[in-house]
């Protein structure tokens, strides 16, 4: 169920909530706010601080349905001895940090793929964020892992991401260094001592006006590398709280992975559709 309410006085958004919704926790009006449930005149508006007029209807959507469970089997786009790709699905980790106790993609691929009598070993050859879904890779020896990545410079990553705005021109290059910064946990864009180089090519895919959907490619793999990239230009990605604002889920998947087989020097190509909900935040506005 969602609550309708019209605006009598101008106020901001989440003053008028909280004095309209006495029954609820300050904190649950910033979650619903934060995941993209509260729209003003048929807009999704997720700034605290939005000015609301006289006969704006703002309407309260229900929380977005989330499961605590985490997958138990992982779709695998390929497999052979030595390369296994998967489709991660969003806000499932890539592989476990200290600091994480969640289950992650690598340990669910493990457990899949290993037998009583026998557990399967697994490096992680690529690495994309929680929050994107798409192709990620493992190999099955160190070995493997390091032939692949010697040759990585030659592989080809495509992405889609969903921005705020529309990029013009609608093509180019974003040719800027990236360096991290670990107490913030993000990515500076700028020449810097610390910054390594960092390319990212993109092109538009198509535009309502207020979002678009690009096609992206990169050079390099920095982390975070797209979305710092893309926000720097002015054309954050949807939903990516740490370089835009928050949303239902981040507008940004892992389209296709082309590399160089280091045994028989064959191009080997992994690749998978972006889900219905990422499609569904075109159809949304802030």
């Amino acid at each position: 169920m969602s609550e309708k309410l019209q605006v009598k006085e101008p106020a901001k958004l989440l003053v008028f909530l909280a004095e309209r919704l006495p029954g609820w926790a300050r904190s649950k009006i910033k979650q619903r706010l934060q995941g993209g449930c509260v729209s003003v005149n048929g807009t999704v508006i997720t700034q605290h601080d939005y000015a609301l007029n006289v006969g704006d209807v703002v309407e309260v959507g229900a929380a977005a349905k989330t499961t605590n469970s985490t997958p138990s089997q992982l779709e695998i786009l390929y497999s052979d001895r030595d390369i296994i790709a998967i489709n991660k699905p969003a806000g499932l980790l890539s592989v476990g940090t200290t600091k994480e106790t969640q289950q992650h993609a690598l340990a669910i691929l493990r457990n899949q793929l290993s037998r009583r009598s026998q557990a399967v070993k697994l490096w992680p050859v690529n690495r994309i964020d929680r929050d994107t879904s798409g192709v990620l890779l493992f190999a099955t020896s160190r070995e493997m892992r390091e032939a692949v990545m010697a040759k990585w410079d030659k592989a080809e990553k495509t992405y889609l991401a969903i921005v705020e705005g529309c990029p013009s021109p609608a093509e180019g290059t974003i040719d800027q260094p990236l360096r991290a910064d670990d107490e913030e946990y993000r990515m500076h864009v700028g020449a810097h001592p610390d910054a390594k180089p960092a390319i990212t090519h993109f092109t538009t895919e198509r535009t309502n006006g207020s979002r678009t959907l690009l096609r992206v490619q990169i050079d390099t793999g920095r982390q975070h590398q797209i979305r710092a990239h893309l926000s720097w230009l002015g054309y954050p990605i949807v939903g990516d709280q740490r370089y835009g604002t928050a949303g239902v889920r981040m507008g940004l998947h892992s389209l296709s992975l082309k590399i160089i087989n280091p045994k028989n020097g064959k191009e080997l190509s992994f690749g998978t559709p972006a889900p219905a909900d990422f499609f569904v935040l075109m159809n949304q506005r802030r």
